[in-house]
């Protein structure tokens, strides 16, 4: 299991791992970890008075520098609404750290 981070008390947190948002892209993880999920909200819609995710494109990706940017992505999958998408790549990247530990 990874050590706790320094800069943990500046991020917002899910399951452990920071959460840093752009725009419409959201990072979840330690970018000095060998793999991050890349989240991009591609559509939204209103719920009453509050404009919600509504297509998400989640994407494991690794973090190494040398590879080329189209070689970066390890695995690729759309979902509906922001929970769906954070569920699914905790679980990627999970497996993807236990894998490489």
């Amino acid at each position: 299991m990874p050590e706790k981070k320094n800069n943990d008390e500046e991020f917002l947190t899910y399951k452990g791992k920071p959460l840093v948002r752009s725009g419409n892209t959201i990072y979840y993880g330690y970018m000095s970890d060998p793999f991050v999920i890349v989240i991009s909200i591609t559509s939204t819609k209103m719920v009453k008075d509050l404009e919600v995710s509504d297509r998400v494109v989640v994407q494991l990706v690794k973090t190494d520098p040398d590879v080329r940017p189209r070689e970066r992505i390890v695995k690729k999958g759309e979902k509906r609404g922001l929970y769906n998408a954070m569920d699914v790549g905790a679980v990627w990247l999970q497996r993807a750290l236990n894998k490489t530990a």
